[in-house]
């Protein structure tokens, strides 16, 4: 959606306003992660991004803060079956979580299996919208060809997800543009008004976030060391 004002015009809690917090290095240790928390609700961030692990941890730290939480599920790979994302997002539901972000199993898509990537995600829709969770699909765009994301786009138009989303930020092997401005167009020319756009992945510098927020970016996905740079706190 196109922002009413310029993104170098908004205040410091208006560009927080599109940023999960990732705190999602395997590494990090319970205190590691409550620490981050607490910056990413200090900030007024939408959401803190974290493992399922740290659920019942980041949960008193944003109660009653304008920040949610933001769970990955089958995190960073999207190779489980589909039985068991169910699984694993009944368990992240019994918690009051605000997001779901997915991985796709995008091998499947590079195979051609569209449907069947169709199904996988709808299987994971349904119970979260039945609890009223906001579900986000990640492509992993750096893996995928132009023809593929577009492809995709429209898949997850009709398997009823919320955002589609390009990275996941622990892609190796490939050239890493995460949330480049190309990408970013190509995945709202698809969507249009069907479903909301999330960056993520080498979103590291102020200008490249208020350029996807011009462009009219509806959330980012932004690790925890790069979130003072983009909010300009870091001078």
């Amino acid at each position: 959606m196109r922002p009413i004002k310029p993104a170098s015009e908004m205040t410091r809690d208006e560009l927080a306003a599109y940023i999960d917090y990732s705190v999602l290095k395997p590494e990090f240790t319970t205190q590691d992660v409550k620490r981050e928390a607490r910056t990413a609700a200090d900030l007024h961030c939408k959401t803190v991004c974290i493992n399922p692990a740290y659920i019942e941890t980041v949960l008193p730290i944003v109660e009653g803060t304008d920040t949610g939480t933001c769970v990955v599920i089958d995190f960073p790979f999207g190779t489980s079956s589909t039985r068991s994302k169910v699984a694993q997002a009944e368990v992240a539901l019994e918690y009051p979580i605000e997001d779901l972000d997915i991985v796709m199993n995008y091998g499947w898509l590079r195979d051609g299996e569209i449907e069947k990537v169709a199904e996988d995600i709808r299987a994971v829709v349904d119970v979260c919208h039945a609890k009223g969770v906001i579900v986000k699909t990640i492509f992993e765009t750096d893996a995928l060809t132009e023809e593929q994301i577009r492809k995709t786009c429209h898949c997850c138009i009709e398997a009823g997800i919320d955002y589609v989303k390009t990275s996941t930020g622990f892609l190796t092997g490939y050239e890493l543009e995460g949330a480049s401005p190309e990408v970013i167009k190509i995945m709202m020319e698809e969507v249009g008004d069907k479903c909301k756009v999330k960056g993520s992945g080498c979103i590291r510098t102020r200008e490249h976030f208020l350029q996807l927020i011009d462009m009219g970016i509806d959330r980012m996905g932004v690790g925890y060391k790069s979130v003072p740079e983009v909010l300009g706190l870091s001078k």
